[in-house]
């Protein structure tokens, strides 16, 4: 399965709450990207069919090794965009909607150049 934008985004939620909470279940995933139950359903099983996620015995969601690497590079992506347009001067709740609009979007190459401005310039 090809990794989508939408796929990203479930990883990047199952990474998020687990720094959150101990446990990740599926209703977390529904609460935080706001989907329905059985959209995050079918979403869930194509993952772990991918080899993107587990899932336990007891219902608990796990990110794999290939769906973490995913996951954390979303998601650092997210948070240095999104840090980077409110040093802009863009309210957080209009950074963080275009930070996750532009995450999936950006050539390595751009994104490389940008994390490397980051780094060397706004970083604080």
């Amino acid at each position: 399965m090809a990794l989508f934008e939408s796929g990203e985004d479930y990883l990047e939620a199952i990474l998020m709450v687990s720094e959150r909470k101990p446990e990740v279940h599926a209703i977390d995933v529904v609460n935080e990207l706001g989907f329905s139950k059985p959209s995050v359903s079918i979403a869930l099983k194509k993952l772990r069919e991918s080899g993107y996620i587990t899932i336990d015995e007891n219902n608990h969601l796990h990110l794999t090794e290939k769906g973490m690497n995913v996951a954390n590079k979303i998601y650092e992506r997210h948070k240095i965009l999104t840090h980077i347009l409110e040093k802009l001067g863009v309210d957080s709740e209009n950074a963080e909607k275009d930070a996750c609009r532009l995450e999936h979007d950006l050539s390595d190459a751009s994104w490389n150049a940008i994390k490397r401005y980051y780094i060397e310039n706004l970083k604080k």
